[in-house]
């Protein structure tokens, strides 16, 4: 999503405080990627909203840390354009077939991270998975590059004359309703902004993000809307008089879709309440960001500002010994899926998930949680003596 659907700011990442001063929620991974993000210029100091503290970064900049840290890590093989087209046992280990334009090859694992977002791998193995109601599932955005912005055009002087130009639009019959879903924000680079529109169902149709149809005629309409919405400012707003659409991103922003059952299923109580776990992995530490429908965004803050736990039981997946998920589509409900499935909080279960995996491919057994905190540990203790102006 930060690199492929253009999102360009992590949440997540940082505890919920009441006073100012960004403090990073969890230790490892979820510590070191922000700080090689500073350190390449690919994003700036934490910004604070409200309660809630971010960090604003450039897709292109995140893609060339992560680039760099593929390159640099060990025994990793990576296979970019290529697709899992099915999985299954083989002996002792789980049989994968990948393909990149239609060349076919089969990989085999003693464990597997299902990191793709809709729980691909798990519902091929037959795994059980679960698809909340189309009519609640959190909507998806199309985030795009503008070029062509003038310096201050997109100040909050300006940003409040852009809404008003497209509510006027919008009741004047020149733009669509939807377009009343726009956010504009500077990218932090000279002349260049991003729109990001929320998405509902696709025109004669409900909501289905894991079906091609649906996600075909959104990307249609969602580019065809931002066109309009750019060309109609351009007449109307002198700081955007010469603004384009200067890249689409690869994907839809998809917020929710299918999630594994796992051998516990997190719920809002336990976000709401900062519950505790025996094996907890990770943090959760952003509100329950809710929106069932587009421009109609709620948040639901935890009753204290204790995180929440996320334990390894809702990584390792019913029934699938060796098959563990991380990120938006790890087993937890409707509700406590919208704010676990941040990027910063997808940062710390994708690397427990990853310890995870290696220790039950090294030792052919289940795993503990503190033996994948410990691995996490001195991990992170490497990784940061690697990092630039890194201190003992």
């Amino acid at each position: 999503m930060g690199t492929a659907s253009l999102v360009h700011t992590f949440c997540g990442l940082y505890l919920l405080r009441s006073e100012p001063g960004a403090v990073l929620a969890n230790p490892g991974f979820a510590s070191e990627l922000p700080a090689r993000l500073i350190a390449a210029g690919a994003a700036g100091p934490p910004v604070r909203i409200g309660r809630l503290d971010v960090l604003p970064h450039h897709p292109t900049g995140f893609a060339a840390v992560a680039d760099e840290l593929a390159s640099a890590t060990p025994d990793l093989a990576l296979r970019l354009h290529s697709e899992a087209l099915a999985i299954g046992r083989s002996g002792r280990a789980w049989a994968t077939e990948i393909s990149c334009r239609g060349i076919r090859e089969e990989v085999e694992a003693r464990a597997l991270v299902d990191a793709s977002g809709d729980a691909a791998c798990v519902a091929s193995l037959g795994g059980e998975v679960e698809v909340s109601d189309p009519s609640i599932l959190q909507r998806p955005a199309l985030v795009c590059a503008l070029g062509g912005v003038e310096n201050g055009a997109l100040e909050e002087r300006g940003r409040l004359e852009v809404a008003h130009a497209i509510a006027t639009g919008v009741r004047t019959g020149d733009l669509s309703r939807a377009a009343l879903a726009a956010t504009f924000r500077r990218s932090g680079r000279p002349g260049e902004a991003f729109v990001t529109i929320d998405l509902d169902a696709p025109r004669g149709g409900s909501y289905d993000p894991l079906d091609p149809e649906c996600l075909t005629a959104l990307e249609l309409e969602a580019r065809a809307l931002a066109t309009a919405l750019v060309g109609f400012l351009r007449g109307r707003i002198a700081g955007l008089s010469r603004a384009f659409i200067a890249a689409w991103p690869t994907r839809l922003g998809i917020r929710e879709s299918r999630r594994a059952l796992g051998e516990y299923r997190l719920e809002a109580a336990d976000l709401l309440t900062g519950a505790a776990f025996p094996d907890a992995i990770a943090r959760a530490t952003w509100p329950m960001e809710m929106r069932e429908r587009a421009a109609r965004m709620r948040l639901r803050f935890p009753e204290t500002e204790r995180p929440a736990e996320i334990p390894l039981r809702s990584l390792a997946v019913r029934g699938l010994a060796g098959v563990f998920v991380a990120g938006r589509c790890l087993s937890a409900s409707h509700e406590a899926q919208a704010s676990i499935r941040v990027m910063g909080t997808c940062l710390a279960t994708g690397e427990a998930a990853g310890i995870a995996a290696a220790l039950t491919a090294e030792s052919g057994a289940a795993v503990r949680a503190d033996s994948v905190v410990a691995a996490r540990e001195r991990i992170a203790a490497r990784a940061r003596d690697a990092l630039p102006g890194a201190r003992p």
